[in-house]
């Protein structure tokens, strides 16, 4: 095989494992030895340690120079250790974003979740695959569903049982949990518990734990579908009701890597169940009652998605300087003429605004604006079973006008 310079490629990316060098290919021991500079992390730098003859380039802590310390070196042979396969999870994926794939060659060993699968007979496309590194062990929930699979790579030794912990807490206890510890190595070691029996006490800092999903009664079981019952939120009476929200999401029609402004967010739970129906989704909630914000981050985490966004001020002013949204819902009584035209405004082409209204006013408004602006207007009627007189009657829930519109 050429030299690396002389193909163009002055960047190697070399995923290694915890057997080292020795589980290396010929080529990818080449392309450690012949370069000029070998970035990595130490672990990754020991592992390699023997094939290296150029300068030594650990991570700089933090980690943010870490891509423009690569970058920097275009031109020459550079070569960077990662662990396993560099582009799942890994820096491979960051470096990509910089630099030309053309200029790159790149070398993967097995992914700890490939040896994770191996090790336990494990269809990989039938796992749950979730990094909890550096992340919040709240990512977990969604993919509780009973009989799952779930694979985890979590951050460090105290990772398994702050997880086992969790799982016990809302009704997972049951779950078998094993801990595989520095898999592909001389430390490997494969050890299985129920989530609430664990007492590993020594696990090493590179672990995944493979979880096998088992739904207690009780447990905190997030279903698939829009419309989560509304017991599930923490609220103050301030959430768009259950039905209602299944409506809403429809109508917002959530589409891969999109972006949602939820504003006067309430409780947040049309931005949670935004979240939830896809993991490449953004959401923003605004929110003016702090109490309010405070319950909604709570809430975000009790359901798996922390990474929602909260900004707790009056819209339109804390609207300014936000990402463009490519949807936007405005609940409850809270839309007015103006906030209406800085949502039409803000919102990317092809976005859409939802909004509900329960009052009349609210309602007067938004049929003014269907008729100026055209969309879709429609009315949302709900009753529930209840008593009446010691019988059983429709109790008829207040109805919902919603206004629906693209932007063109």
């Amino acid at each position: 095989m050429p030299h690396i310079a002389a193909t163009g490629r002055w960047l190697s990316i070399v995923g290694i494992g915890e057997d080292g060098a020795n589980g290396l290919s010929p080529v990818a021991r080449g392309l450690i030895a012949d370069a000029e500079i070998v970035f990595g992390g130490k672990r990754h730098l020991e592992l390699a340690g023997a094939l290296i003859r150029g300068v030594v380039q650990p991570w700089p802590s933090p980690f943010d120079e870490a891509v423009p310390q690569v970058v920097e070196q275009r031109g020459r042979s550079v070569c960077v250790l990662a662990s396993g396969d560099p582009f799942f999870y890994g820096v491979g994926a960051l470096l990509a974003r910089h630099v030309d794939p053309a200029e790159m060659l790149v070398m993967p060993a097995p992914s700890s979740f490939s040896l994770a699968a191996a090790r336990l007979g494990w269809s990989l496309p039938e796992t749950a695959l979730v990094s909890l590194h550096g992340r919040s062990l709240d990512l977990i929930r969604p993919h509780l569903q009973p009989g799952a699979r779930v694979l985890a790579l979590t951050p460090d030794g105290a990772g398994p049982k702050a997880l086992a912990g969790l799982l016990t807490e809302i009704g997972f206890g049951a779950s078998r949990l094993t801990v595989l510890e520095a898999l592909g190595g001389p430390r490997e070691r494969v050890r299985s518990t129920h989530a609430a029996e664990f007492n590993f006490s020594d696990v090493l800092a590179l672990n995944m734990v493979a979880l096998e999903v088992d739904a207690g009664p009780g447990a905190r079981v997030l279903a698939r579908a829009a419309g989560l019952p509304d017991a599930l939120f923490e609220h103050d009476g301030q959430i768009t009701k259950r039905e209602i929200r299944a409506v809403t999401l429809s109508s917002l029609a959530p589409r891969r890597g999109e972006l949602l402004w939820d504003i006067g967010a309430g409780a947040g739970s049309v931005a949670i169940e935004w979240l939830l129906s896809d993991p490449s989704l953004g959401a923003i909630a605004i929110e003016a009652v702090p109490g309010r914000a405070a319950r909604i981050r709570r809430n975000a985490a009790a359901f798996g998605v922390p990474g929602l966004e909260i900004i707790e001020g009056v819209a339109p002013a804390a609207l300014d300087g936000l990402p463009p949204p490519n949807a936007i819902f405005v609940g409850g009584g809270g839309a007015h003429p103006g906030l209406l035209d800085v949502a039409v405004a803000a919102l990317k082409p092809g976005g859409r605004l939802v909004v509900n209204a329960v009052t009349l006013e609210t309602e007067t408004i938004l049929a003014a604006r269907h008729l100026a602006d055209g969309g879709e207007l429609v009315r949302i009627a709900l009753s529930r079973a209840d008593q009446v007189g010691g019988k059983i009657g429709w109790r008829p829930a207040m109805p919902v006008t919603q206004w629906i519109r693209s932007k063109p």
